[in-house]
């Protein structure tokens, strides 16, 4: 006689520990969501929706009284064909972007090189070269404008005390641009912290394995040090760029504050002094917005402006990318 196994029951333990693990995968995803709503609300509140109303204003005529008229692309056509001074603005924000972006990554680079070297002191010299990035842009500015005051400011005492011209720094047309990149240069201290601490994170046995095989000093920094922080230095380019295409509060403070004025706050009359030359797209773009009320004009302005901050920021990941892929090949 044989024996026969019996068939196992329908309701085995299988499919409830199967289910238990469905009903914890479930809950798991909740949890995440339910974590993850704070941040996406935001997003889609504070970028998403500012985003997409930005880009329909963009197509219509508005001024903030009356409903928006859909207009199509005559904003765009009018930023590339009969607007005049947008060229000049959109001329001193790339002058920016490129002078400002070279000298404010290597400026730091610099300085964070030389405290890596430091043997006492470091602790000070860190702190009042990151000190001044603290500074409100405002406050900062006009302290500028007074140091580079052509008249009785202390840095052209200075020069002049040494032999050298000083020139009118804020006040020339020629040399506006360069002292605001001065100024951008000073309030440096968060992107040197951020290379210094890069610096400090290369590992000493490259150096050292380098310095064996008879590298130099430059060669050390070319060869070894650059390529260790090279995330890091493009980092700060990507940083320094999107930097100079928002520079605003800057250019407006220094050219009230050179020209006299004491009323800075929402002060139009001396916006872009002297000659236009500090006259930056940010700045043109508030003045059409909020002082013609030319609304969908300044949407047209902000939509190309963000459009060209993401093509930037993405030529530059993308050759960094390239970059990685040929060392790793």
């Amino acid at each position: 006689m044989t024996a026969t196994l019996p068939a196992r029951a329908s309701g085995s333990p299988a499919a409830p520990v199967a289910a238990r693990r469905g009903n914890r995968r479930a809950k798991h995803r909740r949890t995440v969501l339910l974590l993850l709503a704070p941040a996406v609300l935001g997003f889609l509140i504070f970028f998403g929706y500012p985003l997409i109303a930005t880009v329909y204003y963009s197509l219509t005529r508005y001024d903030l009284i009356n409903p928006p008229e859909f207009i199509g692309f005559d904003n765009y056509a009018r930023m590339f064909t009969s607007e005049q001074l947008v060229g000049t603005a959109a001329y001193n924000t790339l002058w920016l972007v490129v002078v400002l972006t070279v000298c404010r990554v290597v400026f730091s680079l610099g300085i964070a090189s030389v405290i890596s070297r430091l043997k006492s002191g470091v602790g000070l010299v860190r702190t009042l070269c990151y000190l001044p990035s603290l500074a409100p842009p405002a406050a900062a500015t006009l302290a500028f404008v007074f140091l580079f005051n052509p008249e009785f400011g202390p840095v052209n005492r200075f020069l002049e005390f040494v032999g050298i011209d000083g020139g009118l720094w804020f006040n020339d047309p020629g040399m506006s641009k360069p002292a605001l990149t001065l100024l951008a240069l000073w309030g440096s201290g968060e992107l040197m912290i951020i290379i210094l601490a890069a610096l400090l994170d290369v590992p000493q046995e490259q150096h050292e394995a380098a310095q064996i095989d008879g590298a130099g000093p430059v060669r050390r920094f070319w060869h070894v040090t650059l390529p260790s922080i090279s995330p890091v230095l493009l980092f700060g380019v990507v940083n320094s760029i999107i930097y100079a295409l928002q520079f605003f509060t800057q250019a407006v403070v220094a050219a009230a504050a050179a020209a006299g004025s004491a009323d800075v706050a929402g002060n139009t009359k001396y916006i872009g002094a002297p000659q236009n030359s500090t006259l930056t797209y940010p700045v043109w773009l508030y003045v059409q917005g909020f002082r013609y009320f030319n609304m969908g004009y300044a949407a047209a302005m902000a939509v190309l402006l963000f459009v060209v901050s993401a093509g930037f920021t993405w030529i530059l990941l993308r050759q960094l990318r390239k970059g990685q892929h040929q060392e790793e090949t």
